[in-house]
C-alpha cells in the first residue's frame, strides 16, 4: 500500500471551443482505477486541467477513505499548458494578481486554483509526456477523453 500513484490524464476538444472529454487514469494501491467526462461547449485547455483536477480528487478520495497510502503522487500529462503552469507559470501569476506577463487575466482561473490547492495538499510532482507517441496509459487517456467528446454531442 505504499508505492507512488502515478495519474496519467489527457483533455480532447472538437473544435475549439466546442464539445469536451477529460480523463484520468491511476496506478495506485496495486490496481488501475479510470475516469472520464466531458462538457458541451469548451476548450481543450480547460479538458486538460479538467482531467488533472479530477485525477488528483480520485487519488484524495482514495486516501481519505484509507485504501491509498502513497509514497509520492506523479501527475504525467502531455499538456505543456498544464506541465508548465502548474510547474512555473502559476507562481508568477499569483503574485501579480492571477494576471500574465502581459498584465491580462489567467484564463481558466477556477480550474488552476483547483489545481494548484490540490497538488500542493497532495504534494504532487508533473511530468510531460509525449502525446500519441504508443505510451499505453497515455493512449488509454486519450481514448476515454475522446469518449466524453462524443458523449457530449
Amino acid at each position: 500500500m505504499d508505492s507512488t500513484a502515478i495519474i496519467y490524464t489527457d483533455g480532447a476538444c472538437s473544435g475549439n471551443p466546442g464539445p469536451g472529454g477529460w480523463a484520468w487514469v491511476s496506478l495506485a494501491g496495486g490496481d488501475i482505477r479510470e475516469g472520464y467526462g466531458g462538457d458541451k461547449d469548451t476548450t481543450n485547455n480547460r479538458m486538460e486541467l479538467q482531467a488533472a483536477v479530477e485525477g488528483l480528487k480520485a487519488i484524495k478520495a482514495r486516501i481519505a477513505e484509507g485504501s491509498l497510502d502513497p509514497r509520492g503522487i506523479e501527475v504525467r500529462t502531455d499538456s505543456q499548458y498544464v506541465k508548465n503552469g502548474v510547474t512555473s507559470w502559476i507562481k508568477s501569476w499569483k503574485k501579480n494578481g492571477w494576471r500574465t506577463a502581459s498584465k491580462t487575466p489567467v484564463k481558466n482561473k477556477e480550474l488552476w486554483e483547483s489545481l494548484d490547492a490540490l497538488a500542493t495538499e497532495l504534494n504532487a510532482r508533473f511530468s510531460w509526456v509525449e502525446g500519441h507517441a504508443g505510451e499505453a496509459w497515455n493512449e488509454r487517456c486519450d481514448l476515454l477523453a475522446r469518449k466524453g467528446v462524443s458523449e457530449q454531442r
